[in-house]
């Protein structure tokens, strides 16, 4: 007799139903959120965060871990002669190890074989019983071969749809919440339009509960937004930034192609030859500054006297100093996808031991939210965010060119 969570395994419901449902609640999820919440949250770790959140992990059996164990019961046998008698039977009760989400064990795939079984779930584990009524252990067997069979269909045609769903689903996320903060910023400036102020609440949850994760699931918290309000910032548009980034490398890569002619500059000489490639391929701001000089080291585009593009060239003096220009640098921006560069002219005669010491320092910073891409072996992007606000991103760049010492 079973006893606690029983059910018939890929039977009690079915699984494109069940997508189309979680799809839905994470629409909601975005559309019932806060405004200001929408407005000021860190668009990159909020979609990750819907994404463990709704994902699924596919059901996986571990047959080679299956293991039975062997019992007395009494068992009802109908026999043709004598009619239903309770007798004394071994039963094999089959224990098979699983990982993924135990929901999806109850739901039958769009494709599917047409079979169930009733089993128990404890903890990772499904049981099932088979029962020796003629003490013929390769009748035994050979049901469980049957059964075994079944189950690998089954899972095999749920993985399937559950992959499918995961595949597109962080695109979905993308596009349900830039389409809700488009919708909230169109509503902010028609607000802004009218005759009459509208009364704004400013209220935003500070804390919130983390949700049950689910089976193996790295448990995720819901990014926590400080700020009370939205105020739109200018920001630099991808494109451009990536184009700042082209031209800084093509020069990095001139350095390296003719050593003789940059060897013994000091920082802001080598930094002067960035800006004069810049300077011509970039108009003036709404302020009429394009790319201006600051100090020794810095590359500055401004708007309004905030610093939206900060670019910092530095020889290569060890992780230490390596590290406080990350400070250095985040300590200059304050706007909300804020832009950076470090700009490294390395010395070193072992280049890639320096590149990977960056690589293997950098996501220690306090600040390091991930790592973007790798556009070249000696050009790297990464995410930051600012001091004391994980939902202001910087967007940082770290880019090494190889400068030796010829004398």
């Amino acid at each position: 007799m079973y006893f606690g969570n029983t059910f018939k395994i890929f039977y009690e419901g079915d699984l494109y139903t069940y997508l189309s449902q979680r799809e839905n609640k994470m629409k909601e999820t975005i559309y019932n959120a806060k405004e200001d919440y929408i407005l000021n949250v860190n668009e990159i770790e909020y979609i990750e965060y819907l994404y463990q959140e709704f994902s699924l992990e596919p059901i996986t059996f571990y047959f080679d871990h299956a293991y039975a164990e062997a019992v007395e019961k009494n068992v009802q046998v109908n026999d043709r002669f004598f009619g239903i008698s309770t007798q004394r039977k071994v039963v094999y009760i089959y224990h098979i190890p699983f990982t993924g989400t135990s929901d999806l064990l109850k739901l039958r795939p769009s494709t599917f074989t047409l079979w169930t079984e009733m089993v128990r779930m404890v903890n990772n584990e499904i049981t099932f019983e088979i029962i020796d009524y003629n003490s013929n252990i390769d009748q035994v067997n050979n049901e469980y071969s049957r059964k075994v069979q079944y189950l690998q269909n089954n899972s095999m045609n749920s993985r399937k749809e559950v992959k499918a769903f995961n595949q597109t689903l962080k695109g979905k996320i993308q596009t349900q919440f830039s389409a809700r903060k488009q919708e909230l910023l169109n509503r902010r400036k028609q607000m802004a339009a009218l005759s009459v102020p509208i009364k704004k609440s400013s209220e935003v949850p500070q804390t919130f509960s983390i949700p049950v994760p689910q089976m193996k699931k790295k448990i995720r918290t819901l990014p926590t937004v400080m700020e009370k309000g939205f105020k739109p910032e200018p920001t630099l548009p991808e494109d451009t930034y990536f184009d700042i980034l082209k031209l800084i490398h093509d020069m990095g890569k001139e350095f390296e192609r003719k050593p003789s002619v940059y060897n013994g500059k000091e920082e802001e000489h080598l930094r002067d030859h960035f800006l004069m490639m810049l300077e011509p391929h970039f108009e003036g701001s709404a302020t009429g500054e394009t790319f201006n000089k600051s100090g020794k080291t810095d590359i500055l585009l401004r708007h309004e006297n905030t610093n939206v593009f900060i670019g910092e060239c530095k020889f290569w003096k060890g992780k230490k100093v390596f590290m406080d220009t990350i400070d250095q640098l985040l300590s200059y921006l304050t706007w909300r996808d804020s832009k950076a560069a470090i700009i490294l002219f390395v010395k070193n005669k072992d280049f890639s031991s320096v590149i990977k010491t960056v690589k293997e320092e950098i996501v220690k910073h306090p600040n390091y939210l991930g790592f973007v891409s790798e556009m070249d072996d000696s050009w790297l992007n990464y995410r930051f965010h600012i001091n004391g606000d994980k939902n202001r991103e910087v967007k940082m760049a770290v880019m090494l060119y190889h400068i030796p010492d010829l004398n």
